[in-house]
């Protein structure tokens, strides 16, 4: 009976390389790196210009912008929220900062603090409705998003927000390496900072615990509504840093930054393998989530696909990350 049991067991070899396997998928980066490689390679092999460093320069610019807002809306995705008007909060803080800096004529340092607390207290608003009167957030930030479009033509409008200080047109000038600016060295430094705080701070525990199960984290002590107040101002600050870099690198506060932003930034971190439930998830996944959404967008404009099809395909490439998140945390993480 034993020597049939024996015979019949899995080696352990088996087990182990099973176990090993399991521990990767569980790790949503390391999935979209090996999907996102052979993307590079596909759109490489159809059209090498792919691979250009014009392409690639282009590919990491756009990127900076919206991988800013990531790492905020992967820190709230944490913590059990999301927030839609992310985008238009990118842009009322650009156009309120331009209008500081022009008609107002206040200092650079001023004009950039402004719209930094323009984010900042739209983050704070945001998290105060939703936690505190228990509005769902998808209403709550769907509904900021459309009052954000309309405070943006109210400020400007209609009208881009110009001439500029010469110190923003230097900002968005610069050119530190390849070609690369100031936002791109900010969304580097950001994004190696939350990742460091999510994953080895008591503050990364806490909000894991948050958005993993409220309840037991309440028990323990955990402020839970605190840290998700933190996480809607933090995502609105950096929407805000984000749409001042696009304002510099325009030379003007143009109304239609931001747009589209919201849902770019949440298919890219889903993608990334943070997941929509709460408590799961790295900001170095959704940063890598955030550069393949791009390279696929880019790789379908190179290889002349009609860009009609981008919007399909990041539809399609978002569902997708969606059940793959679900499979996951069923069969891999919950061990059902």
């Amino acid at each position: 009976m034993n020597s049939a049991a024996e015979v019949s067991a899995p080696p352990r070899d088996a087990r182990s390389f099973r176990r090993r396997l399991i521990g990767l998928i569980a790790v949503g980066e390391v999935g979209v790196l090996a999907a996102m490689a052979l993307l590079i390679a596909f759109f490489w092999l159809l059209e090498p210009a792919f691979l250009s460093e014009r392409n690639i320069r282009a590919i990491l610019n756009v990127v900076s912008f919206v991988g800013i807002i990531a790492i905020g809306q992967t820190i709230l995705l944490v913590a059990g929220e999301f927030d839609l008007s992310v985008g238009s909060v990118a842009g009322l803080s650009a156009v309120v900062a331009a209008k500081l800096m022009t008609a107002a004529a206040l200092p650079v340092s001023f004009g950039i603090l402004g719209g930094i607390g323009v984010g900042a207290l739209i983050g704070l608003l945001n998290g105060l409705i939703v936690v505190r009167l228990g509005i769902p957030a998808f209403i709550q930030t769907l509904g900021m998003l459309f009052i954000g479009q309309g405070l943006i033509q109210v400020v400007t409008g209609g009208y881009p927000v110009y001439p500029l200080p010469e110190a923003i047109n230097t900002i968005g000038g610069t050119d530190l390496a390849f070609g690369l600016g100031w936002s791109f060295a900010f969304f580097i430094v950001a994004a190696l900072f939350a990742d460091f705080v999510l994953r080895r701070t008591v503050l990364g525990r806490n909000m894991y615990a948050t958005g993993g199960n409220k309840e037991v984290a309440h028990l323990v002590g955990v402020n839970t509504s605190a840290y998700k107040i933190g996480a809607f101002i933090t995502v609105g600050a950096l929407s805000a840093i984000a749409g001042m870099f696009v304002m510099a690198d325009l030379g003007s506060g143009g109304t239609s930054i931001g747009s589209g932003w919201e849902l770019t930034v949440i298919a890219g971190v889903v993608v990334g393998g943070v997941s929509l439930f709460g408590g799961a998830g790295t900001v170095a996944g959704g940063v890598v989530g955030i550069l393949m959404l791009k390279v696929v967008q880019s790789g379908l404009v190179v290889i002349g696909v009609n860009s009609n099809w981008q919007q399909i395909a990041v539809g399609v490439i978002m569902v997708m990350a969606v059940g793959l998140d679900i499979v996951r945390r069923r069969y891999f993480i919950a061990g059902a």
